[in-house]
């Protein structure tokens, strides 16, 4: 049996069951933290993700796939001190997140500087899923980086690479943070690719925000797996279309390259709560179970594939085993949907 490493130690790869593959439960860079959020309490927050975990648990889901990496506030103590106390798996990210610039930690280190020595961002890397994170012996399980609209900076690109290059040492597998308005994830596909990473190994995050069919068959057809991962977040695509996609994708034999999640957390330091409650009301961690399953089962779309998107396909994706297919017979149509009168527009 295969293992996945996980904040409270190593899993046999079938407990992982139904996982939610792109989410965070803290957002909070301490130095932030330190200087600017004076009336935080570490334990009531600990309290408070334990509590809300403990819900997620309880609605059907066993593992959460943490997406928190340097740059998004990762703090692989205060992640433990939740795991210990929650029946739910936690899988740590390695890697770094940015949009443009690298931290000045790594400026003046690395390729570049006139000399010929390995990018610490790699060793980095290759440690946490090896050795552990930080202090501790908690292996990191995948890796993570980002291209957004800024493209393929300088700094985006040598992260990218140290994560390509980390992947084929390690055998890890890769989430990209991307944005598929401007068609990053092909970017990200050339530039894994020439570092020799497996396409099949890499999760193209916030698939979802789009309706561009033709760009997400694009992407898996080269071999990647999308993920459907912000539902809730209607502020950037209504809740309707988003469902519309994903059926339209199954309908088109894709259920066997889908994840789905909502890109939710405990709490972020990126959002003021007020604000956030009224920008996106229905963000959260029970939109899957609560929403999208149900809705998928009401517009006639099998139990089989259901789990191959929330099991199957995940548990393939963490482990090294070819992921399973789904037969044709197994979906409906969108134009079978449609006749069923359900409306995505509900919740």
């Amino acid at each position: 049996m295969e293992s996945i490493e996980t904040a409270a130690g190593p899993i046999d790869a079938d407990r992982l069951g139904n996982v939610l593959s792109h989410e965070h439960i803290f957002v909070v860079n301490d130095d932030y933290r330190v200087n600017f959020l004076p009336d935080w309490d570490e334990q009531d927050q600990i309290d408070a993700a334990v509590a809300t975990l403990t819900r997620l648990k309880a609605s059907g889901i066993d593992t959460l796939m943490d997406v928190s990496v340097p740059g998004l506030g990762r703090n692989v103590e205060r992640i433990a001190a939740v795991a210990d106390r929650v029946d739910l798996n936690i899988v740590l990210a390695t890697g770094l997140y940015t949009y443009h610039d690298l931290p000045f930690q790594f400026h003046y280190t690395g390729p570049g500087l006139g000399f010929d020595a390995p990018d610490p961002l790699e060793r980095r890397f290759v440690r946490d899923l090896t050795v552990g994170i930080g202090r501790s012996a908690i292996r990191a399980g995948f890796l993570y980086c980002a291209i957004e609209s800024e493209g393929l900076s300088t700094g985006v690109e040598r992260v990218m690479r140290a994560v390509g290059r980390a992947a084929v040492e390690t055998g890890a597998p890769v989430v990209v943070h991307t944005n598929p308005h401007t068609a990053s994830g092909l970017v990200a596909q050339r530039v894994l690719a020439e570092e020799g990473v497996d396409l099949s190994r890499v999760r193209m995050s916030h698939c979802g925000d789009t309706t561009d069919l033709d760009y997400l068959m694009r992407l898996a057809d080269a071999g990647s797996l999308l993920g459907l991962d912000r539902f809730g977040v209607d502020v950037l695509l209504p809740y309707a279309d988003r469902m519309r996609t994903l059926l339209a994708l199954i309908e088109r034999g894709y259920s066997d390259r889908i994840m789905l999640s909502q890109d939710a957390f405990c709490f972020s330091d990126w959002f003021e709560p007020a604000s956030l409650a009224e920008a996106a009301p229905d963000w959260d961690y029970f939109q899957v179970t609560g929403r999208v399953i149900p809705d998928l089962l009401a517009a006639g779309v099998s139990r089989e594939v259901i789990d191959t998107m929330m099991r199957a396909v995940p548990r393939a994706f963490l482990t090294r085993s070819a992921g399973s297919s789904v037969s044709s017979d197994a979906v409906i149509t969108v134009a079978d949907f449609e006749k069923t009168g359900f409306s995505p527009e509900k919740p």
